[in-house]
């Protein structure tokens, strides 16, 4: 699935593309593709003739600015925008194509259908549901340690599947809250608050970091993900424990692990990530 640097890669690739473009008209392969409460035809009406002004992110959000209108699109498993000519033939599963002015299409293609997009007035994007309860971005900025080192005393819940549900900071995914716990050095399964100051610290410092580091690296290519331009990530290279069971930890060489943690496939260092009775 594409997180936050990827998301944020495919967002800087459209701006490149498509920003100042007319679209035309409309065509919408698959309709559950289109979610809220404006639905597909109307969808296709409302934005022929607009124009796109401008690209934000929020989380794992793409979200589109219209003249009129704003269109938050969520890519989810497989989700992915190509521009093509528009003599160019649609390849297979593609389901929503954009026909601009100057002769290209842009062009949404997903494998497994999962992707959504959904259509708001100017201005209420926040007000999504998705959206609106998702924590701060990840940046010196916006996330605040002291705000996060107090939402994590009041949580009795083991800090990976606390930091992957996107309230107490938006982005960060299965790939991401792996490498930050190993550079933190925290395991997995630590309660979020047993945690100590030192501790949330060092956290707060490694989820900016690794975000940062891989928005840089234009993301991670585990399989698909490719962004507007056609380009895989690089931060795959740099990726310490994600994908390495049994291969030597980078800083100690204990065999990198791997188990379950809230269904999902979890890498971590037995020694580097330590786990007592009282933790």
């Amino acid at each position: 699935m594409p997180e936050l640097p990827e998301v944020e890669t495919v967002r800087k690739g459209l701006e490149k593309l498509v920003l100042g473009a007319s679209i035309t008209s409309v065509d919408v392969y698959w309709d559950r593709i289109i979610s809220g409460s404006i639905e597909s035809n109307e969808f296709k009406q409302l934005l022929a003739g607009e124009e796109i002004i401008g690209f934000d992110r929020r989380g794992k959000y793409i979200i589109f600015h219209f003249k009129q209108w704003t269109m938050v699109s969520h890519l989810r498993m497989e989700g992915k925008y190509e521009v093509e000519e528009s003599s160019k033939p649609l390849k297979k599963h593609t389901h929503v194509v954009f026909h601009l002015a100057d002769g290209r299409d842009l062009r949404y293609l997903d494998v497994r259908k999962f992707g959504r997009m959904t259509l708001v007035p100017l201005g209420k994007e926040c007000s999504m549901t998705g959206i609106k309860l998702l924590g701060p971005e990840p940046t010196e900025k916006d996330f605040d340690e002291t705000t996060f080192y107090n939402a994590l005393q009041t949580k009795k819940r083991a800090i990976k599947p606390l930091l992957l549900d996107q309230k107490i900071v938006a982005g960060l995914g299965n790939i991401y809250v792996d490498e930050v716990l190993f550079l933190a050095k925290i395991h997995p399964l630590r309660i979020a608050n047993n945690l100590n100051k030192s501790e949330v610290s060092q956290l707060h410092k490694s989820i900016i970091k690794v975000l940062g580091d891989a928005v840089k690296a234009g993301g991670t290519t585990i399989r698909t993900y490719q962004n507007a331009l056609g380009e895989a990530g690089t931060f795959q290279m740099k990726l310490a424990v994600y994908g390495k069971k049994g291969i030597p930890c980078i800083r100690c060489g204990t065999p990198i692990e791997k188990i379950k943690v809230a269904q999902r496939g979890t890498h971590f260092c037995s020694n580097c990530q330590k786990l007592t009775a009282d933790q």
